[in-house]
């Protein structure tokens, strides 16, 4: 099991996402900043440690708004059962990096996200990530196609 982080981050109605250009399972898609968290790391310092290296941001609020969960019965693309910690800033400080290790950064109308290239999963749970009411979620994938989700309110 893994456990990971994903950071919605807003700035005039726009969110800030990541064109996966990285050799790796996400290749082609848009994401979150976001990665793993690293041994005895808690998971909203994995959330800034991950911004500030993916993006050179430094966040100055975090809210967690919800929690995913990855299974892996033996075809998943990510390669083993993740929990994901997904979280939400609207304020931070710094410059953007111009030389993003994972791909090219974009702010992206809220308006356009789920019709960019991204998981299915992605296209689904992202509009929750707005909302005030936290959520959880179950996502199992078999291959590369989502093959059953569930979502709820925590």
């Amino acid at each position: 099991m893994r456990l990971g982080v994903l950071v919605y981050i807003e700035k005039d109605e726009q969110i800030l996402m990541i064109h996966r250009q990285k050799r790796d399972e996400h290749q082609g898609f848009w994401l979150a900043p976001g990665g793993k968290i690293e041994a005895n790391e808690p998971p909203h310092e994995a959330a800034r440690r991950e911004v500030i290296e993916e993006t050179g941001l430094e966040l100055t609020n975090l809210h967690l708004h919800g929690l995913l969960s990855f299974p892996d019965l033996g075809d998943s693309p990510f390669g083993d059962e993740w929990h994901v910690f997904v979280f939400y800033s609207n304020s931070f400080q710094g410059a953007l990096r111009e030389d993003c290790p994972e791909g090219i950064l974009a702010w992206i109308s809220k308006k356009e996200l789920t019709s960019l290239p991204m998981w299915e999963g992605d296209r689904i749970f992202t509009p929750m990530v707005f909302q005030e009411q936290p959520f959880g979620g179950r996502l199992l994938y078999r291959g590369n196609v989502l093959h059953e989700s569930q979502f709820w309110n925590l």
